[in-house]
């Protein structure tokens, strides 16, 4: 039988005002937990919080701003009260350019709020996991901790690190029966990717629109990604159906990673 009901289940949802987070709190609440949005931007997250299905389900939200420490300390500080079941950790990437160029800062900058935050808020939702006898962890990446990207230098380094880094967790949080997983969106319709089009299109001298089609080209079913497909993704992994899958990366991205 298929199950997504979510019914007692509490879902946070990291950067979830827009694109992928913003989808992906949509379903889990359709599917009937409640949400705890994470953002931070406060009127965007009032806004988004009054559009959630099942409102009786007492969806709520809280601000912080992922390079802000004592914003991140806050939320860990939060976590005791929500007592999550379900944790997805949501981060937009690093700006684009190529690694050798990249300054220190950014890779540092990049490592905390991907990183670290993630780690930050894991290790304060799991033992309210663990005390519930389950849970699922899952984190929205990239493609390019299966194969880099070009001109994504920073992203795909630290990418790379949060993907090695879930795979070790989830090895470990398994006897618990919390899963680990990864899923790895392809070139989706976000303000992220606009933002790529329109700096590759800066640097060529051509249009967004040109960039934009030769890069669906590259893509086997020729079209960008919804949100709202690798949103489904995360539901199915948040799921009971998913009970048994851990420590995997789930590429998400119409067949465009060439490899296995």
């Amino acid at each position: 039988m298929i199950n997504l009901d979510l019914q007692s289940k509490t879902a946070m949802v990291c950067g979830s005002t827009q694109g992928i987070g913003y989808e992906t709190a949509i379903q889990l609440a359709n599917c009937g937990a409640r949400v705890i949005l994470v953002a931070r931007n406060k009127d965007k997250l009032l806004d988004v919080v009054s559009q959630l299905p099942n409102p009786m389900n007492g969806h709520t939200f809280f601000v912080a701003d992922f390079s802000n420490e004592d914003e991140v300390d806050a939320l860990v500080a939060a976590i005791s009260g929500f007592k999550p079941d379900i944790l997805v950790n949501n981060t937009g990437g690093p700006p684009a350019g190529p690694v050798l160029t990249a300054q220190e800062d950014a890779f540092k900058s990049a490592f905390f709020s991907h990183l670290i935050v993630n780690h930050k808020l894991t290790c304060a939702a799991v033992p309210y996991m663990m005390e519930a006898g389950g849970g699922r962890i899952i984190n929205i990446i990239s493609t390019s901790v299966k194969q880099p990207l070009p001109n994504l230098g920073v992203s795909n380094t630290i990418r790379a690190a949060v993907a090695n880094w879930a795979k070790t967790l989830a090895n470990e949080l398994a006897p618990y029966g919390i899963t680990v997983n990864n899923v790895l969106p392809g070139a989706t319709h976000t303000g992220r990717l606009e933002s790529i089009i329109n700096q590759r299109a800066g640097q060529k001298g051509v249009s967004a629109s040109e960039i934009g089609d030769e890069m669906a080209h590259e893509i086997p079913m020729k079209r960008f990604g919804k949100p709202i497909e690798i949103a489904s993704a995360v539901a199915f992994l948040a799921s009971p159906l998913a009970s048994y899958i851990t420590g995997i990366n789930l590429p998400v991205d119409g067949g465009r990673t060439s490899c296995l």
